[in-house]
């Protein structure tokens, strides 16, 4: 046990109601319950997230720059997507319930719903969860930057990341209407082998040899 912990103190806290600490809420399908030694105090390096998803709803890509995370399927059915920033390829775990997915502290990844009525639990091996947003880094990095970087139209780039809003957690908004009519849907189930990618204007460009997928 922590010493830094005082069992016997009067505000030590031991149970949370953890439906009472939404952090956050696109609808009623789509929304996330957050643990930390926030709200129970005696925690000792453990926090999670409470993952509620309806189909065609994600997780939007994300990091955690101070936890590692166990993602554990309850209910309905996802794909937990996680970039190996070792072997530069993003595998591709499709889960139901019992089965769970470890994602290393720092890597990148997005849970994508396959069906209705998901649930996911995120455990972290950390008091409080640090996370980086993928929408935080598109809105916010200056368009100027990236058009310098990698060279591309700077006006082009505005344009494709306008509709990007900071902090949107659980993607895509709602009457996204550019999202579906011009993209596939991330989460539709493919047949084995797999032949079709997930994101095909980027795999045309590197051959399957960037997505590994599994099958349990």
């Amino acid at each position: 046990m922590s010493s830094t912990i005082d069992y016997t103190s009067p505000s030590a806290q031991f149970f949370f109601d953890l439906n009472k600490n939404t952090s956050f809420k696109k609808d009623n399908q789509n929304f996330i319950n957050e643990l930390s030694i926030n709200q129970v105090n005696t925690l000792n390096n453990t926090a999670l997230l409470d993952i509620f998803l309806s189909a065609d709803n994600l997780v939007e890509p994300h990091y955690h720059q101070n936890a590692a995370e166990l993602v554990y399927c309850i209910s309905g059915s996802a794909t937990i997507s996680v970039l190996n920033p070792f072997t530069k390829q993003f595998n591709h775990y499709p889960i139901t319930p019992g089965q769970v997915v470890n994602i290393p502290q720092g890597w990148w990844h997005y849970d994508a719903a396959d069906v209705d009525h998901t649930h996911l639990l995120a455990i972290f091996n950390a008091p409080v969860i640090d996370t980086v947003l993928g929408s935080d880094l598109l809105a916010l990095t200056p368009a100027n930057v990236i058009a310098h970087t990698y060279c591309v139209d700077e006006k082009q780039w505005k344009k494709s990341v306008g509709p990007v809003r900071p902090g949107t957690f659980i993607g895509p908004r709602k009457n996204c209407e550019a999202y579906s009519s011009n993209h596939p849907n991330p989460t539709t189930k493919h047949s084995q082998p797999y032949t079709a990618p997930i994101y095909p204007s980027y795999y045309e460009s590197y051959p399957m040899q960037n997505a590994h997928y599994y099958r349990y």
